[in-house]
């Protein structure tokens, strides 16, 4: 009787056993995002300082008192809520820098998307206004199709867009919607 009593025991103890086994899931990425919720942000980081080089020489520095990091999203972003200040360098170690009121970095596209009074005021003094600006971080360029007035040393030059690179050795205003030499 005891090893019936026994059997039985160690048969429920195996049933148990195995169902609890086979009941439980690998669910690492669910243990991880426990307390991340899906609409906030992974972290939250204030007075960033970001300096970018490339083969030993400084290409950029990127500034803002405030950066949201949502890198737990599938298509990871960086928000700067309260506005940016990226310093660009050309390839003579010239100063460039655009400022804005907000900007958003996504990380799979390496894209700077740049908003509300954007000012870039190159290294000769050359400066652009526009209400949204991209920066594509991996071809170096500057871009837009919205308006833009765009300051030159003797003229000032309103258009639909801009391209230029990182150096401004192609800086070209799209669409001219207007041309005035300053010093006529």
């Amino acid at each position: 009787m005891k090893i019936i009593k026994s059997h039985i025991l160690l048969s429920m103890v195996t049933v148990f056993t195995v169902t609890l086994f086979f009941s439980c899931d690998n669910n690492f990425k669910a243990v991880q995002n426990i307390g991340i919720l899906d609409s906030g942000p992974l972290t939250i980081a204030e007075n960033i300082n970001s300096k970018y080089t490339d083969s030993g020489r400084l290409k950029s520095i990127l500034q803002s008192p405030k950066m949201l990091n949502y890198s737990n999203r599938e298509f990871a972003f960086y928000e700067f809520p309260e506005g940016i200040n990226l310093i660009l360098y050309d390839d003579d170690n010239q100063e460039s820098n655009v400022v804005a009121d907000y900007a958003i970095m996504y990380d799979e596209t390496d894209l700077i998307d740049l908003q509300g009074n954007v000012v870039l005021a190159t290294h000769n003094k050359d400066t652009l206004f526009a209400e949204q600006l991209y920066y594509d971080q991996i071809k170096e360029w500057l871009f837009t199709n919205t308006p833009v007035t765009f300051k030159m040393q003797d003229q000032l030059i309103n258009g639909n867009g801009f391209d230029s690179n990182r150096n401004f050795s192609n800086a070209h205003v799209l669409e001219m919607t207007g041309h005035v030499y300053l010093n006529e």
